[in-house]
């Protein structure tokens, strides 16, 4: 019997494994590196080791004498890291304990996706031709560049002209050296309307494999999930692929002899043609899904595995439909850059339940954070995951959108937005779903705010009059007369504040004996003014809207959408301002690259720095034609969000003026 597990991950997954043990009644030990010292993981566990450096959850030895110094007898190794490591599998069952995990040789057989491509070839597994990068010609575009360590679409790219496969593949493979210490790469043929769909299969030391329900997970961004679900809307139309899809897991787990929790995923068309892409040799980050609809808890099935348990002859039956919405630090809208930073307050509402089963129409949070939390560069920019589960699609839907809109995040930028966009879009809600769902309904109508230019405005007018009730309320003249009041008749108040596009609003107002005048903004009626809420009437529709301030920054929550604003100082520093032309650093990170010299003349768009930051590489573009008059970095800097990288001028903007 398992009695301690230390999990060698961290954030959201090491959470949900801590979940499951204490309802086993198993004792729990967390590991963390310095920028996760004050993580809700480790507060959590029973025990705590600290890591050295702030890649300690890539050491297999700190790990390994970290359980053994606290007593742990068994690892679980979550996702992402060590967990799919043939050699630190192998090197923790050498230190006597016992590795939740399948076996070390399954692993290092999946480790590779060219040997793994060939094995299961082999057993008779449908795959896509595997392609020399060396050798792709023309009639073989588009094909996919592929990192053959790892996963979590690092690595990867789409390569639609021949010309751009030498560059993007040294691209591929210097992300994949960083991400996951293996620059191997590799081709594979390209299918730009596909299904990523997914079997969770568990097997246990007794020869019984099952296959637990497929999942689709065909929305993504940079070849990474954000919303999956069980069951595949395409496998529920397409007659019998549900048992060829299973049939297919269940040998490709059998040539390996697999134990425990591990998905097989495949590519499919809209035929249900589908392709083995890859094996995980470990738990999804998208597994609640299938608890969910199962009713299986699949860490405490890993448990058993271990121990040496006995699976049943067949799984449950799965019921109803379960989706799940990953919340990254990231803006959609700006090429996905990721933010690191600051999360002021992170809160849903609708929770039922956290890291457990739903029986009922519900939220499930499994989240890594949980109040305020910094964002650290050097890890995944993923928040948490909300999970919803009901009888049928549609409300699943509606409900995971529902939350989605009701959760206050404040602080960085999130795909939160886009999320509950992608999730009311009628294509989604009628099972439309494949790889090209941004390309084929627009990235920018998707990620476009949920609150509308006229939310946006009351929330501005909501914030001004927040702030003037805090002043009013907090200060006061000559000890005892209420701040703001006056004999005599005065002009108007005005605040000021920027949107996220950075359209300034200016809100006037003014106290009489009687009401609130609102100058700017007739047909708008105060109904009540707290420091931390205002009631609007807007074209006679009453709507509470929340305030929460934060030095500057001002988030305002209402069901009509959340808005972030920033206040306008009434007297801004000298020298505050950002020159036009300005490159900004969108995120902390590294400069790895330079496209330009001081003095060069560049296009619009081209690239001019490429920053890696949370194990990715993002490229920053000239905003406009000119020469480059200011250059401030240089590779290997490590740079702060607002950096200014650059500057482009037009050396033509300056003519005629004297």
């Amino acid at each position: 019997m398992i009695s301690r597990v230390l999990v060698a991950n961290r954030g959201e997954i090491a959470r949900r494994v801590f979940a499951t043990c204490r309802r086993l009644g198993i004792a729990t030990v967390a590991v963390y590196t310095d920028p996760d010292a004050q993580s809700p993981h480790v507060d959590e566990a029973d025990a705590r080791v600290r890591l050295d450096g702030n890649f300690g959850y890539l050491d297999a030895d700190q790990l390994i004498a970290a359980a053994t110094a606290s007593g742990a007898d068994a690892i679980h190794p979550g996702y992402g890291f060590l967990s799919e490591n043939p050699d630190f599998a192998k090197a923790v069952i050498d230190a006597g304990l016992s590795w939740i995990g399948p076996p070390v040789a399954a692993v290092a057989s999946m480790g590779s996706k060219i040997e793994a491509k060939k094995m299961m070839a082999a057993a008779g597994v449908p795959v896509l031709e595997e392609l020399d990068p060396e050798t792709v010609t023309q009639a073989q575009l588009p094909v996919l560049v592929k990192a053959s360590a790892g996963g979590g679409g690092r690595g990867m790219r789409v390569v639609t002209e021949l010309a751009e496969l030498p560059g993007q593949v040294q691209a591929a493979r210097r992300e994949a050296q960083s991400a996951f210490g293996d620059p191997t790469v590799f081709c594979e043929r390209y299918l730009p309307t596909g299904h990523h769909v997914e079997v969770q299969v568990l097997a246990d030391q007794h020869g019984t494999v099952w296959a637990l329900g497929e999942r689709e997970c065909s929305i993504q961004r940079r070849h990474q999930k954000i919303i999956e679900e069980a069951p595949s809307p395409l496998v529920e139309r397409v007659a019998g692929m549900r048992q060829r899809l299973f049939d297919a897991a269940r040998l490709a787990a059998d040539a390996i002899g697999y134990t425990g929790a591990g998905t097989v995923e495949f590519l499919a068309d809209d035929d249900g043609e589908f392709f083995f892409l890859e094996m995980n040799t470990r738990l999804q980050v998208e597994h609640p899904v299938t608890e969910l609809t199962t009713g299986l808890d699949l860490v405490a099935l890993q448990v058993a595995v271990a121990e040496g348990e006995r699976l049943d002859p067949e799984p449950p039956p799965a019921r109803g439909h379960s989706i799940e919405a990953r919340i990254y630090a990231e803006d959609p809208a700006r090429q996905w850059q990721p933010q690191a930073g600051l999360v002021h307050r992170f809160e849903v509402p609708s929770t039922t339940t956290s890291f457990g089963l739903l029986t009922e129409t519900g939220i499930r949070l499994d989240s890594g954070i949980a109040g305020s939390a910094t964002v650290s560069i050097h890890y995944d920019p993923m928040l948490a995951k909300v999970i919803s589960y009901a009888p049928t699609r549609r409300r699943s839907a509606q409900v995971l959108a529902d939350a989605l809109a009701r959760t206050r995040l404040h602080g960085i930028r999130t795909n939160r937005d886009l999320l509950v966009n992608v999730l009311r879009h009628q294509a989604f809600l009628a099972g439309a779903t494949d790889t090209a769902f941004f390309d084929t309904h627009g990235l920018a109508e998707l990620a476009r705010p949920l609150a509308d230019a006229r939310t946006v405005r009351l929330a501005a007018v909501a914030a001004a009059l927040a702030d003037a009730a805090h002043n009013r309320a907090s200060a006061t003249a000559m000890g005892h007369i209420p701040s703001g009041w006056r004999n005599v008749v005065l002009g108007n108040q005005r605040k000021a504040y920027l949107d996220g596009t950075e359209h300034e609003h200016q809100v006037a107002y003014r106290f009489t004996r009687d009401a609130l005048v609102l100058p700017d903004d007739d047909g708008v009626t105060l109904l009540s003014a707290k420091p931390d809420q205002v009631v609007l009437a807007d074209g006679g529709t009453a709507t509470a809207f929340d305030i929460s301030c934060y030095g500057t920054e001002v988030f305002v929550d209402s069901p009509r959408g959340s808005v972030a604003l920033t206040a306008v100082p009434r007297f801004p520093e000298p020298g505050s301002a950002v020159e036009k032309g300005s490159l900004l650093a969108p995120m902390p990170g590294a400069v790895i690259r330079l496209g330009a010299a001081l003095g060069d003349k560049v296009t619009l768009g081209q690239p001019l720095v490429w920053l890696e930051a949370m194990k990715m590489e993002h490229t920053i573009t000239a905003p406009a034609d000119g020469v480059v008059t200011q250059l401030d970095v240089s590779v290997g800097q490590q740079v702060d969000v607002g950096t200014v990288l650059a500057r482009v001028e037009d050396p033509a903007a300056g003519e005629g003026e004297q």
